[in-house]
């Protein structure tokens, strides 16, 4: 018997893995495979090993989750800090007091999809949203998305053109329009519904805590 298959047998009954005994004594994989072929005990520590690299990888994942988990917070936190710190200036401007309490109303309230949105049929209500995500939210005009909700029998391109007006948004800024089958039952919407949308957590995060601090403002 080979000296380096007698050490590698007492490596491995010590535990130790293929990787460690090949580098150790510079044996390929593949030999110690051979050499440990058939051998029980050696299945026995295989299974182990497995188990303890399944066990080590699972803690690792675990704390690598923890560790994302406080840096998205943290990333959070940022930005409701930031709302809280400009909110006295701009709770005196009439633009941001209208822009948040529409929201509160209309606006798209899940926190996880992180995207401002809101629709409505009113051109007032848009073009006044519009207004806040410009010069409120102060959201470059490339990161501006609209779309609309149209019933089969009006014109998408009129109502495309209508609100791209209304908005200050150009069409190739329009999502592709969706369309709702049938008629309206009781009453015609003349140009569809309008749908603003701009895609950030962030700014999300300060609607929301703007929302709460003008509530707790009105409460005083």
């Amino acid at each position: 018997m080979r000296n380096d298959k007698h050490l590698a047998i007492a490596l491995r009954k010590k535990g130790e893995s293929y990787a460690k005994i090949s580098k150790e004594l510079h044996v390929a994989k593949s030999t110690l495979s051979e050499w440990f072929s058939g051998m029980g005990w050696s299945a026995h520590i295989k299974k182990e090993l497995t188990e303890k690299a399944s066990y080590a990888a699972k803690r690792r994942f675990r704390l690598l989750v923890k560790k994302r988990t406080r840096q998205w917070e943290k990333w959070r936190e940022g930005f409701r800090k930031e709302a809280r710190d400009e909110f006295l200036s701009l709770v005196k401007n009439p633009l941001f007091v209208a822009g948040i309490n529409l929201y509160w109303g209309e606006g798209d309230g899940k926190m996880a999809n992180g995207r401002v949105q809101l629709a409505n049929v009113d051109p007032r209500m848009i073009k006044l949203f519009a207004g806040f995500i410009r010069k409120v939210l102060k959201v470059p005009e490339d990161k501006i998305r609209a779309w609309i909700i149209l019933y089969p029998d009006l014109s998408e391109k009129e109502c495309k053109q209508y609100w791209s007006k209304t908005t200050g948004i150009a069409p190739d800024h329009f999502l592709k329009t969706q369309f709702i089958k049938g008629r309206h039952p009781t009453k015609k919407i003349e140009h569809g519904i309008c749908e603003l949308l701009v895609y950030s957590r962030g700014l999300k995060e300060k609607i929301f805590t703007w929302i709460s601090l003008f509530c707790e403002e009105m409460q005083k």
